[in-house]
């Protein structure tokens, strides 16, 4: 891949990472400044509902962190935008929708059928 395209990808991915940090960090302030007790019973449970559902959210950024810095390590050991099944050439539109993928369009479909059969 061409280097010029290795440092747009690199700087999609830093700054999607970026956001995603700066979120964390909204998240935690926001519930450790957050004390107020609801007297009401099904106020505490929606509060609680949507601490959970929050939660729920920054586990899947947090695991979207990682394969963001397993991508970053794929760029900076040359096997960015290589398939890791056939070893080919991952497509430009993937890795603009999908930069952390690991898989050319042809092998994730591959894997999709595999998964669905019994």
């Amino acid at each position: 891949m061409e280097p010029g395209k290795i440092e747009f990808f690199r700087s999609m991915l830093l700054e999607e990472m970026r956001v995603l940090l700066e979120d964390a960090g909204k998240t935690v302030s926001e519930m450790t400044a957050d004390t107020t007790n609801f007297p009401d019973p099904n106020d505490r449970a929606t509060q609680e509902s949507d601490r959970n559902f929050e939660l729920r959210i920054r586990d899947r950024e947090r695991k979207l962190i990682n394969k963001i810095k397993e991508a970053l390590e794929r760029i900076e050991e040359g096997s960015f935008g290589i398939c890791e099944m056939c070893e080919e050439e991952i497509g430009e539109a993937r890795l603009k929708a999908r930069p952390v993928t690991t898989l050319c369009i042809d092998c994730k479909m591959e894997q999709e059928r595999k998964e669905k059969l019994p």
